[in-house]
């Protein structure tokens, strides 16, 4: 991307109805279009040289809209889930952001920009506390990656806090250019307990993005009835309890997942940097505590 073109993409994030595009483009990829349908997923493999060899069903005609083959399942052989008892495991295929420690509340969003761990999580300190200078990874999906969202760690959920927002790109290039970009964009945080303290996976909507939804209640985001608050979901009493590399969510087109853990918890693995890929089940830091 020239210079010009990147400024016309930045400039282009401020004026254009994001979340109107977006609900249209989530209608439309709902919908049963027939051989129209298959014709956009082949001219979208196409295009982002996806290999369908990874996946379950690489029948292309078999799916019937373009949000049942964008969350399409992966074979789990191709993603095995890291064995050791203490390995924390990527939740997603993707390209790792940033990460490292949060600091004094902040998180790094890019070279010379952070924001607030507080705002992030819908300004509800009770949450944000757990995480005073503990650890973060952000990592980005593009358009071609996997969309489903997996289990870092085993635990337990506790909660999930949706925080409605705006709709900004989460491409690289936007999220280095907009300030406090995921405290802006509409997302639910899922808070787990662990038997390593409490642990965040933070689902971040973007442009385009037609839902978010978990394994335990379908549809979060966008919210049915569009509401401006933040909603917090209580699940301490159900049990819901996942085992490392378990599904338990999944995005309808790109975005990025920002996973936060309790101070002095883990340890980042010593090979990971900033604009790695990675794949869902990839060891990406260790408990130290086990």
């Amino acid at each position: 991307m020239n210079r010009l073109s990147k400024l016309l993409f930045i400039t282009s994030q401020y004026v254009m109805p994001k979340q109107a595009i977006s609900r249209i483009f989530g209608k439309l990829a709902s919908k049963n279009m027939g051989d129209f349908t298959t014709w956009i997923i082949k001219k979208f493999i196409q295009k982002n040289n996806i290999d369908m060899s990874i996946f379950q069903n690489q029948d292309i005609s078999s799916y019937k809209t373009f949000n049942d083959f964008f969350a399409r399942p992966i074979k789990p052989e191709a993603r095995p889930i890291a064995p050791e008892e203490n390995a924390v495991a990527s939740p997603v295929d993707g390209t790792v952001s940033q990460f490292g420690r949060i600091t004094l509340g902040r998180i790094i969003q890019a070279k010379g920009m952070d924001y607030s761990m507080n705002n992030l999580l819908g300004g509800i300190s009770e949450i944000s506390d757990n995480f005073k200078d503990g650890e973060f990874i952000t990592i980005y999906l593009s358009p071609r990656d996997y969309h489903r969202i997996h289990m870092p760690y085993k635990g337990k959920l506790l909660k999930t806090v949706f925080i409605p927002g705006t709709l900004y790109s989460v491409n690289p290039v936007v999220v280095s250019h907009v300030d406090e970009l995921f405290t802006k964009n509409e997302r639910l945080a899922c808070i787990f307990d662990t038997d390593q303290g409490k642990m965040a996976v933070v689902f971040v909507g973007a442009t385009i993005v037609g839902s978010m939804a978990t394994t335990w209640s379908g549809i979060e985001a966008p919210s049915p009835k569009r509401t401006r608050d933040v909603t917090v979901k209580s699940y301490e009493d159900q049990n819901i309890t996942f085992e490392k590399g378990d599904e338990i969510g999944k995005f309808l087109f790109g975005s990025t997942v920002i996973c936060c853990f309790e101070k002095d918890r883990i340890r980042f693995d010593e090979n990971l940097t900033s604009e790695d890929p990675t794949q869902m089940g990839q060891l990406i830091a260790r408990m130290v505590n086990k």
